[in-house]
């Protein structure tokens, strides 16, 4: 391990993804392989709204990773009256919600805490305000426009959390599209390192709307049948999702010292871009996933070979999965020519792309896979895509629930892959490498 690099110490987290309104829930569902996608029958999405056209589409997939709870809001805990919490972009909401969850869950109250407390926040775009408050023109007109735009554009984000919390250190909000939640960690670990703040919130949240509905298929891109299928010879897409996670970090040493329950450590990061090197503007290039992936090994200090799991983006695209698994193969099998001794997989296989919240979820599912000292089976994996040459590689894709021993006492380490970033992590270590970017208001209660 570098040690002229500090490590961060992950000390707290909470999320809520489709089928898990907890940690330990979400868990659970990925132990036993549970896929959370919900799939509607004709009546249910024509009550849903979607026009009989669009489900008579034949490229129309009656599937949804739903996130319950959506609308739901303590809007008292949080200082807000109902109608703000109504007018509030359900983002908005639940990061703040989890935000609040995750420092609950390190033990820190913000009012008695001593440092300053960063926010480092992505999501994803504000539809809420466009497609339900302002079809209402009362409503808008009752709440005037700046009040809705700082309930609802993605700037305010984290500076809503430092306002309704009580947080003194840096607030930013982070839009770099499907990295954005890992490129916040990034941010606020190096905040952390420099001195900026003395305890950060990182992650992202992602709301599909309308929610809870299906989609028309687009040949590959997103799945035809409703599966999404990383790095599996079926593989035709992704399936997008919502979700929310937040994870609580602090300097190792201030970790210790406080004696918080350490889950994992970021021992290092990179973040990177590759121009108009890459295969096209939504796909990365090998060239420049490679080079992110070895200098995140290099701040870090460590070799491949330590290396047991790495969670990819892994959207089930042939072409992404295809590249990510070939700059993996070389940032990775560079000093070594054994195969298949590093696992790879991907959670949005269980509950779809959560966007700018996926980089987050992946990073929290491994945290608590050391945890647990297993890796969760990559479900809707058979057989190895033809065009992604795995058993040249050093890897092979985690299909069953598998036991994570470390080899001669070392730590557990893992990377955490997210296109438009990547990180890596250990149960006493993680690295951390980021790849470029790919009617009236909803009642609240």
């Amino acid at each position: 391990m570098n040690e002229t690099v500090e490590p961060i110490a992950i000390v707290g987290l909470s999320l809520r993804v489709p089928g898990a309104a907890s940690a330990e829930e979400f868990w659970r569902n990925l132990v036993v392989g549970a896929e959370s996608l919900t799939r509607f029958t004709r009546a249910e999405l024509l009550a849903r709204g979607v026009p009989a056209e669009q489900l008579d589409d034949p490229a129309y997939v009656p599937v949804a990773a739903v996130l319950d709870g959506v609308d739901r809001f303590d809007a008292e805990l949080f200082g807000l009256s109902p109608r703000d919490a109504e007018l509030t972009d359900p983002q908005q909401r639940l990061f703040l919600e989890h935000a609040h969850a995750a420092l609950t869950d390190a033990g820190c109250d913000p009012a008695r805490y001593d440092g300053e407390i960063g926010v480092y926040a992505g999501g994803n775009a504000d539809l809420y305000q466009w497609l339900n408050v302002r079809r209402n023109p009362r409503a808008l007109a009752d709440a005037g426009e700046l009040r809705v735009s700082l309930g609802n554009k993605p700037d305010y984000l984290a500076s809503t959390v430092a306002f309704r919390l009580g947080l003194r250190g840096p607030a930013m909000t982070v839009q770099t599209a499907c990295s954005s939640s890992l490129v916040a960690v990034h941010l606020a670990a190096e905040a952390l390192r420099s001195g900026e703040c003395d305890t950060a919130l990182a992650g992202g949240v992602c709301v599909e709307l309308p929610h809870g509905v299906g989609y028309v298929a687009d040949e590959g891109y997103t799945s035809a049948d409703g599966h999404c299928r990383p790095f599996d010879a079926d593989a035709d897409g992704t399936v997008y999702g919502s979700g929310v996670g937040v994870v609580v970090l602090k300097r190792l040493s201030d970790a210790l010292a406080d004696g918080d329950d350490i889950r994992a450590l970021v021992i290092g990061n990179a973040v990177n871009n590759d121009g108009s090197a890459k295969a096209s503007f939504t796909a990365p290039s090998v060239t420049g996933q490679v080079e992110v992936v070895t200098q995140a090994l290099a701040v870090a200090g460590v070799a491949p070979r330590s290396v047991g799991y790495v969670e990819a983006h892994g959207t089930g695209t042939v072409l992404g999965d295809s590249i990510e698994l070939a700059a993996l193969s070389t940032a990775y099998g560079r000093r070594t020519a054994e195969r298949g001794w590093c696992g790879v997989g991907s959670t949005k296989a269980n509950i779809g792309h959560l966007s700018a919240a996926g980089g987050v979820i992946g990073l929290i599912k491994t945290v608590l896979s050391m945890r647990h000292r297993l890796i969760p089976p990559t479900v809707n994996h058979d057989r190895p895509h033809p065009d992604v040459d795995i058993e040249a590689s050093p890897f092979y894709v985690v299909s069953t629930l598998t036991k994570w021993e470390p080899e001669d006492q070392r730590p557990l380490r893992a990377g955490v892959s997210s296109r438009k970033l990547r990180c890596r992590r250990a149960s006493d270590e993680t690295v951390l490498n980021t790849v470029r970017p790919t009617a009236d208001p909803t009642p609240t209660r």
